[in-house]
């Protein structure tokens, strides 16, 4: 069989429910030395990142169009933290939604997406996997997720996060902005 890691470049953002899971699979299954070098990895990703998100806003801010900024991201390449040394994903077994989906016939906003380097033919009529509506049941699980958390950052479900800034994130509950009964029962008091 042919292996390929095209996929393990392209750029794109994890749900909060998702980043969080990606979170405690790897913490769960790196420490040491390894660990530190997926999270050196995942520095210099996520630095990478932030430039070409930033790129777009600026681009957007000048008047581009939006089309024409995606197309140009779409062509940007991040090598991902958890792609090792032999070209195979470190963290397969508990990967993202899009990297297990990444290579078959899907469509978003109505217009379908193949990948180049499947044996699927660009222009063939295919039956698609829908993103738009497995997106947007990350969205709800993440929504009902912050919900319980009776947090006071009651818009984190529409957060998105690169998967290398997940790695490099502790979802505490200070970031996570629980209240605590102690925190609120000070609060109170002042």
């Amino acid at each position: 069989t042919t292996r390929c890691a095209d996929c393990c470049h392209a750029l794109f953002d994890l749900s909060l429910v998702e980043a969080i899971y990606i979170k405690e699979k790897f913490d769960e299954r790196f420490s040491g030395a390894e660990k530190h070098v997926i999270l050196e990895k995942a520095n210099r990703a996520d630095r990478k990142t932030y430039r070409i998100k930033k790129d777009a806003a600026k681009e957007r801010n000048e008047g581009v169009s939006e089309v024409e900024i995606l197309g140009r991201m779409s062509m940007e390449r991040v090598r991902c933290p958890l792609l090792g040394e032999d070209e195979t994903c470190q963290l397969y077994e508990f990967r993202p939604l899009t990297c297990r989906l990444y290579g078959i016939p899907t469509s978003s906003n109505g217009v379908s997406h193949t990948c180049g380097k499947s044996a699927f033919a660009q222009g063939k009529p295919y039956p698609t996997v829908n993103m738009d509506a497995l997106y947007e049941k990350l969205y709800q699980v993440s929504k009902e997720m912050v919900d319980a958390m009776e947090t006071r950052y009651t818009r984190m479900a529409e957060m998105l996060i690169p998967l290398s800034m997940a790695l490099l994130t502790d979802f505490n509950e200070e970031y996570l902005g629980i209240v605590s009964e102690t925190s609120s029962t000070e609060e109170d008091k002042g």
